[in-house]
């Protein structure tokens, strides 16, 4: 079950292991992009009459009948490979300060908390960022009304000294511009969450801050094409348009 980057996942990993993916995603609710990238690596894509969570359910019911397994992060396989993006940052960085992420089912939160917990160097605070309205939000890859890990993750959370930090779409818009605009990087706008809550909560300087991203930008354009300013082949005319 997904709401897109999960699915783009497992249909490549599926593809290059020879395996049959099937993917459940909520109708309407997945950007054409990730769709694009799990039917181009060959999965079933099935569109689900309901929410992500209703997805999950059906995914869940399928698994106890022995054809299918779950590769969702409810599976412990799941969390156990995620965890080890801990270990990579405490290789490149040590143990930064903060960590902050987006909130969807809250698994990313817990395999990072456990990467660094059995990396030896503690936890960073982390800050997840998750949607104020997790049913509507725009931030399709964290809309998820109900987080499968909600109570692992809020466990997590708090011995860390974090905060699961609610955000408007209005302010995930605004992280995702910044991060675009200052650093050159346009990614999904789900990715954007973490960086919105560090914005809000971390203040002060001095601050070693990871933020993780978890999809690129084209995958689920924010905007709408701008159009072309039209201008002769002329130097004048280029230097004028460009002020």
């Amino acid at each position: 079950a997904s709401t897109g980057n999960t699915a783009a996942s497992a249909a490549a990993y599926a593809a290059r292991a020879g395996l049959r993916a099937v993917v459940l995603v909520p109708a309407g609710g997945v950007p054409a992009g990730k769709l694009f990238q799990a039917v181009a690596a060959g999965a079933r894509m099935l569109e689900i009459s309901g929410s992500f969570d209703q997805a999950l359910d059906a995914a869940r019911e399928l698994a106890t009948g022995g054809e299918f397994v779950l590769v969702n992060s409810v599976n412990p396989d799941r969390v156990e490979g995620q965890k080890t993006a801990a270990f990579e940052i405490v290789e490149e960085l040590g143990v930064p300060d903060v960590l902050a992420l987006p909130y969807g089912g809250g698994g990313n939160t817990c395999a990072y908390a456990r990467g660094f917990e059995e990396s030896g160097g503690g936890l960073p605070r982390l800050l997840a960022g998750q949607a104020a309205d997790r049913a509507t939000t725009a931030a399709s890859a964290i809309r998820i009304a109900r987080p499968a890990h909600a109570t692992q993750a809020a466990a997590a959370i708090e011995r860390s000294g974090g905060a699961v930090v609610t955000l408007a779409d209005d302010e995930i818009q605004d992280g995702w511009r910044l991060l675009a605009e200052s650093e050159g990087i346009v990614a999904e706008l789900s990715s954007a969450a973490g960086l919105a809550a560090l914005v809000r909560e971390a203040g002060g300087s001095g601050v070693r801050a990871v933020c993780v991203l978890t999809g690129h930008g084209l995958k689920h354009p924010q905007v709408s094409p701008v159009a072309a300013v039209q201008v002769e082949p002329d130097p004048e005319a280029i230097a004028e348009a460009a002020r």
